[in-house]
């Protein structure tokens, strides 16, 4: 073997075992995010997290979420929002990018292109305007679900005013929301990203006087009908989802607001 050959061959393993180096840094950087996604972090309020139906919780600074890899979405997100959360600040829209913590690989943004669906967020931005890295944590593809322009934007947009307008009433609330991941749905994109026929948000105050509970499902439609219209018990809700919303309360107390469809407690005006 003249010497040509034998620089090209040493050439050949020195490029292999760099790729090859690249690669397991690669991976292991991806093993370490998720590890981290899976760790609740400071602002994670565990006691009021609902059970996953699919196995895959992640955690992020401002909320924490249930990945459906066969819907390419959260089963749903949830997040306390505090009276001090609110904030009237104004932060430029980042561009949405996909969240590295969903081991199983969380949807591309450009499944939402050209679909005729808005990228829906599940965990409101306007929720975490406290500071620039909340409200831009909020563009993770893990926190959006397909939705009708004229939904996201008028009768959806309502009930997220409203639930702003009761955290800084009751002090503070525990919101879950996403949407209904059963039965036979549309999809959009290479990936096939489900397109829910509703949508559901579910409140706990415990912070003003007795723990009190309320619950929304929505038609995936925009409506001029009142908010009040679209309460239900969170039982209907946990039916639908096979979710247990608030699996760490008294089983008396959890059953007993679970049941209810009454809004009387929470001030609509």
């Amino acid at each position: 073997m003249n010497k040509r050959n034998t620089y090209a061959i040493l050439a050949a393993i020195i490029m292999i075992a760099v790729y090859g180096y690249e690669h397991f840094l690669d991976t292991k950087v991806q093993a370490d995010i998720v590890a981290e996604g899976g760790k609740p972090k400071k602002q994670t309020n565990e006691f009021f997290l609902p059970t996953s139906t699919t196995g895959q919780v992640i955690h992020h600074n401002g909320y924490s979420l249930s990945y459906s890899e066969k819907e390419e979405q959260a089963e749903w997100v949830a997040y306390e929002l505090k009276k001090s959360d609110l904030s009237n600040s104004h932060f430029k829209r980042p561009y949405f990018e996909i969240d590295p913590a969903v081991k199983t690989g969380a949807a591309h943004w450009r499944n939402y292109k050209n679909s005729g669906y808005d990228r829906g967020h599940l965990c409101p931005a306007g929720d975490r305007k406290y500071n620039k890295a909340a409200h831009d944590e909020t563009f993770l593809t893990s926190n959006i679900s397909p939705q009708e322009h004229n939904f996201n934007a008028g009768i959806w947009n309502t009930l997220e005013q409203k639930v702003r307008y009761w955290a800084a009433k009751y002090d503070g609330v525990f919101v879950v929301t996403g949407g209904i991941l059963k039965g036979d749905m549309k999809t959009i994109g290479t990936e096939k990203v489900a397109v829910p026929n509703a949508f559901y948000k579910v409140l706990i105050d415990a912070n003003s006087g007795p723990t009190k509970m309320i619950g929304f499902l929505m038609p995936h439609e925009n409506s001029n009908k009142p908010l009040h219209h679209f309460v239900v018990p969170v039982d209907a809700i946990e039916q639908l989802t096979g979710i247990d919303f608030f699996p760490q309360l008294d089983d008396e107390l959890e059953d007993k607001l679970e049941a209810s469809s009454s809004y009387k407690a929470w001030s609509f005006n």
